[in-house]
């Protein structure tokens, strides 16, 4: 089983870290969202504003059910990936998941600094975003927590989360 799973909410860092780790173990970096644009010849915004969130989740669950196909391999989910349709049950049997940890202020610095645009944020001002930060990540607390790993990606060690993978790989 040679597959991880980075989860957490937007903007935490998954894509980054993501490419990094992959370095490290010498495998290959795969981001979720960027696997649904290409395949669906869409931007994820654009696909939000002509569709709705729950044909996504069920297209995004479809993607992420291809990947138990794949080996040696680092996955950026997105930020609700393991909150819909059992997912999180998926990549706990199928690889070792990780959840990346950051705090509400961080995310919100990070999410209203963010280059890649987030339907589920557009137009809202910082008190709207922190509210929205704050309801969601309680909301997806439940499924985060169930990773094999959490680690602070605030200060994030990359030795100590490489040596944590190995060691259940």
């Amino acid at each position: 089983m040679a597959r991880i799973y980075l989860i957490g909410f937007m903007a935490v860092g998954k894509s980054t870290i993501g490419k990094k780790l992959a370095e490290m173990l010498d495998y290959t970096s795969l981001d979720l969202d960027d696997v649904f644009e290409e395949k669906y010849k869409i931007t994820i915004k654009t696909f939000f504003d002509k569709y709705d969130e729950s044909l996504f989740r069920k297209l995004e669950s479809d993607l992420l059910k291809s990947t138990i196909e794949l080996d040696n391999v680092v996955i950026s989910t997105g930020g609700g990936t393991p909150c819909f349709y059992d997912s999180i049950d998926l990549m706990n049997k199928n690889g070792i998941t990780v959840y990346l940890a950051m705090s509400v202020p961080a995310l919100v610095e990070r999410l209203r600094n963010a280059k890649r645009p987030r339907p589920l944020i557009e137009n809202k001002q910082t008190a709207s975003l922190t509210a929205f930060v704050t309801n969601t990540l309680e909301a997806r607390l439940p499924a985060y927590q169930q990773a094999k790993i959490t680690v602070d990606a605030e200060k994030i060690d990359y030795d100590a989360l490489y040596s944590k993978i190995k060691n259940l790989l």
